[in-house]
């Protein structure tokens, strides 16, 4: 009779398993601690959060493009490179909030498209070659097979 355990031997060994434990310790340890740390950043965060993340906005300047001094000195101008003036109705704020501009968006569409575009192209030449390869494979084999009777 066979047992129906169906794990290696290998892996039972006490060395294996104390490795295997140290290293699901600091997996586990690293995911914790980094649940901490945003928890504390969140905490930090939420005293400092724009008026437009806490309350409801008028946008005031529609979505543009960011100019090179506003690039490097406004944080809002990091993420996209484009920003909008947006005036907070409690506090009758005027602040800048990063934005997503129709622009980007089509352009990046069109990249998207035009990688998957060539993706395609090259996986169907490639499929239609390894196919004439194997038929080509197929018929030598045959060829042979005939000869050899």
């Amino acid at each position: 009779m066979e047992s129906e355990c169906r794990v290696p031997s290998a892996c039972c060994r006490p060395r294996v398993l104390v490795l295997q434990a140290l290293f699901w310790s600091l997996v586990s340890l690293r995911v914790f601690g980094a649940a901490l740390l945003s928890e504390e950043s969140t905490t930090v965060k939420q005293q400092s959060a724009p008026c437009w993340l806490l309350e409801d906005f008028v946008v005031a300047a529609e979505c543009s493009p960011c100019t090179a001094f506003q690039t490097t000195s406004w944080a809002s101008c990091g993420p996209t490179g484009f920003v909008e003036r947006v005036n907070c109705t409690r506090s009758n704020k005027d602040e800048y909030k990063s934005c997503r501009s129709s622009l980007l968006e089509e352009r990046l569409f069109w990249r998207f498209e035009a990688s998957m575009l060539v993706l395609t192209l090259s996986s169907s030449v490639v499929v239609v070659l390894r196919q004439r390869l194997l038929d080509r494979l197929a018929s030598e084999k045959v060829r042979r097979q005939i000869e050899s009777i």
